[in-house]
Order: structure tokens, then C-alpha cells, then sequence
């Protein structure tokens, strides 16, 4: 894009509309930040229920590949995003031939093979777990014993847990490369793992590049629980290396767009980085309350070519995952009990059903001090069911 898309502008006659690929509840929360700024918004994603879609000015419902639709959305919008990594690298490169798309295919392409992108991380200078590639039956059997015990994680398709199974003899090895099908893999050397933190980044057409403060994060059964966000919640010497190599990462690629980096940290107090997301994160949804701008509004900036400025974080922040386990046989959650508390802040995304595992929503809670954020978040939990921590 050679010039700005100016908010409430017009393009070719029509109101400036920002696209994106994929309707779920990163979609539904950029097309909110976009609309706010003033610009028209289009969806393309085949569920006709999809959050993002229903709150959308249009919704484009066909298949990512599918030729009509592509056009369809290159005729509407002035620029394209993606809300996943899984759409097809092929649509983002037929869309980025002849309209602006943050991130590129390329970039996105390194995101969705695990092997591709432990070989960037290394080429960037950040250190990675011990792993092995294994495509091919003799690269499984020359695995090296020092590997296991370890994770199996399909190199493709894999998020939230997904695709990953634990080893730890070949015995296992092998049985688990056939339970995936002999897909394409990586082996990680399982490490003892003390924390896990993120970092989120935004980097310009321009390179200009800001992040946000470095996250804590709790998983439980490889899905997103808890992120807290405040002082200390990083020891400020791991949270620098996490900032730089995030920054690396991103530079390496040339990434335009919102960029987020997860890291393992290890009990010696080292830090791995695990793997890249090429978009807005779960662990920064805080940022839409405890931030002087959210994650989101920097996806705008960076597609639209705006300026991009340092975000300042204002509130001690913790957020907590609402999955589809809170609502009981289709009971509704204590809402009333859980807002009646301070700092609390509801954020639904408009799925029309609930199942365990499915992110429904997430509940901010800030205030102003680290410890009365913790002490409401843990009254939140209980009133919610959700296991302390």
C-alpha cells in the first residue's frame, strides 16, 4: 500500500473496507476495532453462523479457496488479514497478487509447518528445544535416544493441544506416528518446564515495530487458561530476551501485521521459544482492557498502514479462557454474581453453542494493584467453576 488507508476514506466509490479470512472470535474482535475506527469490514468464512460474520458489514460465506468468493472480497475490500494461521497459504497468495495482505503468505506459510519454523527461529538466533524432523520412516528410526522422552506434534494442522502425543520409548515413538498417520512430524525433547510466557508485536510495511508487555501464561490440556499481566508476573531479565527474540522473529520474515511468540521457561531460569502465531492471540486479549489500545486496533494500523505507536499498559490485568465446560447442560454462567465484582469485564463472541473445550468468551479483570487483581480473579473462578490457580 503506497499511501495510508485513511479511517471513514472512500475507495473506488465505496466506504474503505478492511477484509479478513476466517469468521471465529479473533474476526469478530478485529471487525469490532475496525468498525470503531470507521471502516467497512468483510468476512470471508463458509459457516453462516460464524462470530465474525454475524457482526460483519459483509459476509462472505464460501470455502477459502473458493474462486468466486476470493473476488468477491478483493471487490470489496482495499486490504486483507487472516484471523488463523490454517488458511490456505494458495488463497493468500492469489489475494496478496493483487491487494495488500498482512501477514504474506509466506509468513503464514512458516507458521503452519513446524519444522519450517524451528528452522526460522534458529536462523534468527533464538534457541529452540532439542528436536528431529520426522516425514519419512528411516528419519523415525534415526531419531536419537536422547530425544526421549518427548512430544510427537504433527508438523501441519495442530493448535490448542491438538496433534501432539507424549513418548517415551521408540516403541511409543513408533505407535504414535501411526495413530497420526504417518504425517509429516517433529519430535521435541520434552524439557522441565517451569512457566510459560508470550510476547505480541506489531510490525508496519514500514518496520516500524511496538509490543505489548510480556505475558504469563497457565495451560491446562494444551488450551489457554489464565494469563496474568502485570509487574513480576516475568522476572525482567527473561522478559527482555523474550521481547528481543519476538522482535528477531518478527524482523526475520519481514512480518507486517500482529505477531505472537510463545516461550517455554525452563527450570534453570532458560528460555525456548515454542512456536509463532501469525496473528492476535488469546493471551492478549487482556490488552482490550488493560491497555491504552488493544491488540486489535494494531491489526488495523498495520493493514491499513497507519502509524503505529509504543501501547502503554494502564492496569495489572488477568484474564481467564471461558470454555464451553461452563455452561452446564446449557446453564448459564453466574454473570450477574461475577460483574457485581470490581475491575470485571465480559467479553462473549457469540457462539450459538457450547462444548466442552470451545472457547466461548473471556472475562478481563484489572484493578490497581497485581494482588486485587488476583484476589477477583480467584472470585470470578469460583463463582465460575473454574479451578484455581
Amino acid at each position: 500500500m503506497s499511501k495510508p488507508l485513511l479511517p471513514g476514506s472512500v475507495v473506488n466509490g465505496q466506504p474503505a473496507t478492511l477484509g479478513v479470512m476466517g469468521g471465529g472470535q479473533l474476526g469478530r474482535m478485529f471487525v469490532h476495532a475496525a468498525q470503531a475506527m470507521g471502516y467497512f469490514t468483510a468476512v470471508l468464512d463458509p459457516d453462516v453462523a460464524s462470530p465474525a460474520g454475524l457482526v460483519s458489514h459483509h459476509h462472505i460465506q464460501t470455502d477459502y479457496l473458493d474462486e468466486q468468493g476470493l473476488a468477491q472480497l478483493m471487490q470489496r475490500c482495499a486490504a486483507i488479514t487472516t484471523e488463523f494461521e490454517n488458511v490456505p497459504a494458495p488463497a493468500l497468495v492469489t489475494l496478496g497478487a493483487h491487494r495488500p495482505v498482512a501477514p504474506s503468505a509466506d509468513a503464514v506459510a512458516i507458521a503452519q509447518d513446524r519444522a519450517a519454523e524451528k528452522a526460522h527461529f534458529v536462523n534468527c538466533g533464538v534457541p529452540v528445544a532439542p528436536h528431529a524432523v520426522t516425514a519419512k520412516p528411516e528419519q523415525l528410526a534415526a531419531v536419537n535416544d536422547d530425544l526421549l522422552p518427548g512430544i510427537l506434534k504433527t508438523a501441519r494442522m495442530g493448535y490448542d493441544g491438538k496433534g501432539q502425543i507424549r513418548v517415551k520409548t521408540r516403541a511409543e515413538l513408533v505407535a504414535a506416528w501411526d495413530q497420526l498417520k504417518n504425517v509429516p512430524c517433529v519430535l521435541e525433547k520434552m524439557l522441565p518446564l517451569k512457566a510459560e510466557c508470550s510476547v505480541i508485536v506489531a510490525r508496519g510495511a514500514d518496520g516500524q515495530m511496538v509490543n505489548f508487555p510480556v505475558q504469563s501464561n497457565l495451560h491446562r490440556e494444551g488450551i489457554l487458561a489464565v494469563t496474568s499481566v502485570h509487574e513480576g508476573a516475568v522476572p525482567a531479565d527473561l522478559a527482555a530476551q523474550a521481547v528481543a527474540a519476538t522482535r528477531a522473529i518478527a524482523e526475520g520474515i519481514h512480518y507486517v501485521g500482529v505477531l505472537c511468540v510463545e516461550f517455554f521457561i525452563l527450570e534453570g531460569g532458560q528460555l525456548v521459544v515454542n512456536e509463532m502465531a501469525p496473528r492476535p492471540h488469546n493471551s492478549g486479549h487482556y490488552t482490550m482492557n488493560a491497555c491504552d489500545q488493544s491488540q486489535f486496533e494494531l491489526q488495523v494500523r498495520t493493514l491499513a498502514g497507519l502509524p503505529l505507536t509504543q501501547p502503554r499498559q494502564h492496569s495489572p490485568a488477568i484474564m481467564l479462557n471461558l470454555l464451553g465446560d461452563l455452561w452446564p447442560e446449557g446453564a448459564s454462567p453466574a454473570w450477574a454474581q461475577v460483574l457485581a465484582l470490581p475491575g470485571t469485564h465480559l467479553h462473549l463472541y457469540g457462539k450459538l453453542s457450547a462444548r466442552p473445550g470451545r472457547k466461548m468468551g473471556h472475562l478481563n479483570i484489572t484493578g490497581a494493584t497485581p494482588e486485587a487483581v488476583r484476589a477477583t480473579a480467584l472470585q470470578a473462578a469460583a463463582l465460575l467453576g473454574i479451578e484455581a490457580f
